[in-house]
């Protein structure tokens, strides 16, 4: 297994531990970005968006940053719509780093937010401390 399949598997393992939140999943080709919140008990796509829609596809003139950041704030607004507030970020096999990283900080800025071992540290403390 090279590199970036172990981290994938590792990232997934890690998340799919805890099904109490939805799934954030992210894929990108070399020309396109698609995001989808997931619900791992049920096994279906609860919200999708990627730079191959209409209203994406619209702006030739943007780059892969602006897109990726468009479509993060993009999934953020639909998630929340739909009741979802809180999620589990998937960057699946690729590093925090570039594209990944505009995309997830668009989506927290949107209002989304995101569950990871931050927010599990503070809610160890918090049941420690009742």
């Amino acid at each position: 297994m090279n590199k970036s399949t172990r981290r994938k598997k590792r990232v997934r393992f890690k998340i799919k531990k805890n099904l109490l939140r939805n799934r954030l999943s992210i894929f990108k080709s070399n020309n396109h970005i698609y995001a989808q919140v997931i619900n791992d008990t049920k096994g279906i796509t609860l919200i999708s968006a990627s730079s191959l829609e209409k209203n994406f596809l619209k702006d030739n003139n943007l780059s892969k940053k602006e897109i990726a950041e468009k479509i993060g704030s993009e999934i953020a607004k639909r998630s929340i719509e739909k009741g979802i507030k809180s999620v589990a970020f998937d960057k699946g096999k690729y590093k925090y780093h570039g594209i990944i990283k505009i995309f997830a900080e668009s989506a927290r800025n949107a209002g989304l937010e995101f569950w990871g071992k931050e927010c599990l540290r503070m809610k160890i403390i918090i049941w420690v401390n009742i």
